[in-house]
């Protein structure tokens, strides 16, 4: 495997994925597209937090990818003070993931150069750059982003002999997960269906040529999904406790 210079510029530029319905949000999604539903305490929402972030990690340019309700994502974005440039794109219909972001990468300012993605329902905070770096050290042509979430249940714990030993409240997954955040090279573009889902096409095709690598979540980033009401009310005791995320973009 070829090693790609460990200075090699990070992208500064992005895609989110901001045209999911958010069925398991509503009431909060009757008259919002998901990421502009607020998390509790902030007075912004989901979307202004993840282009803050952006920001903070040093990209300048972002294609946000609009659907349901575009209208009111559109409208918000005009009117906000955003720290980076922001472009939308609408699908007229369904194109799926893997669609959707191909065709927000086409609205890249620049299709020469790698770029993240992220879907528009997390709300995260780690280093991009030491990203950007494993995907270039390992010479992929996408990285994704592995969490490992706490399991929402209480386990047993039991010994080989059915011996109830300890109860453990929420305990971290032995299992990782796909964070949503992606690294993509800038030749990663074409290999995207114009329709359908990459997760089912294109990414099983890099895993076995080796082309596709998985970063590992640091310890102690935070990362959460907002799915459901649940995931909003822990994001603002999330907010509460010590060593919180920034609360403002």
């Amino acid at each position: 495997m070829t090693q790609a210079p460990l200075d090699a510029p990070q992208p500064t530029q992005a895609v989110v994925l901001a045209g999911g319905q958010g069925s398991r949000l509503r009431p909060y999604t009757d008259d919002r597209p998901k990421p502009m539903v607020e998390i509790p305490g902030t007075g912004v929402p989901i979307i202004g937090h993840q282009l803050a972030w952006l920001a903070a990690e040093g990209v300048t340019d972002a294609v946000v990818s609009c659907g349901h309700l575009a209208e009111v994502l559109q409208e918000w974005l005009d009117s906000a003070d955003l720290p980076l440039r922001v472009t939308t794109v609408v699908e007229s219909e369904p194109l799926g993931r893997g669609g959707g972001l191909k065709h927000a990468a086409a609205a890249l300012p620049r299709p020469h150069e790698p770029w993240f993605a992220t879907n528009g329902d997390i709300w995260t905070r780690f280093s991009l750059r030491e990203m950007s770096e494993f995907h270039e050290e390992r010479d992929a042509l996408a990285t994704l982003a592995l969490a490992r979430p706490r399991i929402p249940w209480g386990v047993v714990e039991t010994d080989e002999f059915g011996h109830v030993l300890d109860f453990i409240e929420a305990p971290p997954s032995p299992y990782l997960i796909n964070a949503g955040i992606y690294v993509f090279a800038a030749e990663f573009t074409k290999l995207l269906p114009d329709r359908g889902d990459h997760e089912r096409t294109t990414f099983p095709r890099l895993a076995r040529e080796r082309r596709l690598a998985g970063f590992p979540l640091p310890q102690g980033a935070y990362w959460r999904a907002i799915d459901t009401a649940k995931d909003l009310t822990q994001a603002a005791r999330d907010l509460a406790a010590p060593q919180a995320p920034p609360s403002r973009p």
